[in-house]
């Protein structure tokens, strides 16, 4: 058989099976295919995942009752700071852009790879690379960091647990964020199929593109600020530590300044999968197109302006404190018009309840609370009350969890047939969404009432007053993580003896359904040309169901 030919079969072989010069673990781990890069990142965000849930379980357990439950005061700060370091920078940050953006977003615009398949693999191993090292913080000499995730200054350059390690963690993860924002804007510009114009790329490559940007714009930031907290640590150098003639407040503003754009890095894809998932169940074409791609540009953009409403009581100016809130208000917009436009599409459709379509009504419902929760924050009064309560625990949690969580579960069950071409047992997987649902809301959802009758939130202890609503909390965390290993276990069995699934399970529109499942090595034997734009359902709509 000719070379050709060789490759002309190796082509139309899935990705999963393909072979290559290299074998076994290596043929993965040393793989530029964006799918198996996709897939290295769904396995190592899993396994982090797991520890980080844990770690929740354990907070929980903690604050079922007032006094000492299962561990000691310090333990606590440091398990929920560790809690808090891998669920949003193992997990929610890279959960959609690294997983499902590195697998589907070359096959949504008809491309055969990313731009820099190099670079792409280097991401995976910084990921990895700065996982290991939080996970390893704890085994030192001195204990985990006991910071909380956020690092605050002076206390971060003073304690004497292992800080160092994670910030440098921390700053690693960055590094591949923004590598891996580089790769899908440059790819978004320049790998696009022929008639793939701006206005015919699915809604969830405009989250990506949008996000992108605000990866590789304000990571920088963040990462620098780290780095400079290792300087103070390790030289004594007085830069936010006001004891040594720094400034406490400028940390603030510096992390403040990416890590509120980090929110969107965290929401705009899971909203961009929200508005893929929608029209197919829904078999409607999508409401107000335009406006939900050029929502994500404007989240991303006023997003990177709104950083000090986390700062209010730290005695900034009247005037800067109004801005601020104004700005708040603002942002809120583009989100609402996302909201109303789904809502819309689901309006008159044909809506199909397939688990896919219960996680994304699911982040509809919770992310409304967490926004409509954040907003009310703006207020600058209520803000001074609610300031640094289990309010802001449990609004945080409804935008992160309820949603960008809820979001990569719908991912996960929507492309879950075309990813490894088996489907998971439907039944079983609208069991373990009750279960997730219901546990998700009754853990959070006190946290609110809490919040707002006082309760401190990072606390180790607190008043008997508050009992009832921590102990209705951490019921909800067992119902939820029973949910968990429901959905995963279902998932993995799926994967072992799942019946095999057809190249089109759901009836989408966009290119990844027009090729087989799992997908070829090279995603299309010829590039596609792209004629129309990506939700066409106007049979269904004119009554032709069939």
């Amino acid at each position: 058989m000719s070379n050709h030919a060789l490759a002309s079969q190796s082509a139309r072989t899935d990705f999963m099976r393909a072979a290559g010069s290299r074998k076994g673990i290596l043929s993965w781990i040393l793989s530029t295919d964006h799918k198996r890069i996709g897939i290295l990142y769904m396995i190592a965000m899993g396994i982090f995942f797991a520890v980080g849930v844990l770690f929740g379980l354990l907070i929980r357990l903690e604050l079922i009752a007032p006094g000492k439950t299962i561990m000691e005061a310090q333990t606590y700060n440091s398990v929920f700071t560790l809690h808090g370091i891998i669920m949003i920078f193992l997990f929610i940050i890279p959960g959609l852009p690294a997983v499902f953006g590195n697998f589907f977003l070359p096959i949504l615009i008809g491309a055969r790879d990313v731009s820099f398949p190099r670079l792409n693999l280097l991401s995976w191993w910084l990921f990895v690379a700065g996982g290991l090292m939080a996970i390893v913080s704890v085994f030192l000499p001195g204990g985990p960091a006991d910071t909380g995730w956020t690092f605050y200054i002076p206390y971060s350059v003073r304690t004497s647990t292992n800080v160092i390690p994670a910030l440098l963690a921390a700053f690693t993860l960055g590094f591949s964020s923004i590598l891996t924002g580089i790769n899908f804007v440059t790819t978004v510009h320049r790998l696009r199929a022929p008639g793939m114009t701006w206005f015919r790329m699915p809604l969830f490559i405009w989250s990506l593109y949008a996000t992108g940007w605000v990866q590789v714009l304000a990571t920088p930031i963040v990462g620098i600020t780290l780095l400079l907290v290792v300087v103070e640590r390790a030289l004594g150098v007085g830069i936010f530590d006001p004891a040594l003639g720094g400034d406490p407040i400028l940390y603030q503003h510096l992390f403040w300044i990416y890590s509120h754009p980090a929110v969107y890095i965290m929401i705009l894809p899971a909203m961009g999968l929200i508005s893929e998932v929608i029209p197919v169940f829904a078999r409607r074409t999508i409401f107000g197109y335009s406006f939900i791609a050029f929502s994500s540009i404007a989240i991303a953009l006023l997003g990177s302006l709104v950083w000090a409403h986390h700062m209010f009581t730290v005695g900034m100016s009247d005037t800067a404190q109004w801005i601020f809130s104004l700005l708040t208000f603002l942002v809120s917009i583009p989100s609402a018009i996302k909201v109303f436009n789904w809502v819309s599409t689901l309006y008159k459709g044909s809506i199909e309840l397939e688990p896919p379509m219960l996680f994304a009504l699911a982040f509809i419902f919770q992310f409304s609370i967490g926004g409509f929760t954040g907003l009310m924050q703006g207020a600058l009064a209520l803000n001074m009350h609610l300031h640094d309560t289990s309010f802001i625990v449990a609004h945080f949690h409804y935008v992160m969890f309820g949603g960008t969580g809820f979001g990569i579960f719908a991912a996960m069950h929507y492309w879950f047939p075309k990813m490894f071409g088996k489907m998971y047992n439907k039944a079983r997987a609208n069991v373990s969404f009750i279960l997730i649902f219901i546990g998700f809301n009754v853990l959070y959802f006190p946290l609110f009432i809490a919040g707002y009758m006082g309760m401190p939130r990072r606390y180790y202890d607190y008043l008997p007053e508050f009992q009832s609503l921590h102990f209705i909390s951490t019921i909800g965390s067992w119902i939820l993580v029973l949910g968990l290993i429901m959905m995963v276990a279902n998932l993995l069995m799926g994967l072992r003896n799942g019946s095999r699934a057809s190249s089109n399970p759901w009836g989408g529109t966009t290119l990844e359904w027009t090729i087989q499942s799992p997908p070829t090595v090279e995603n299309f034997e010829t590039i596609p040309v792209v004629a129309t734009g990506p939700y066409d359902y106007s049979r269904y709509e004119r009554g032709e169901h069939a």
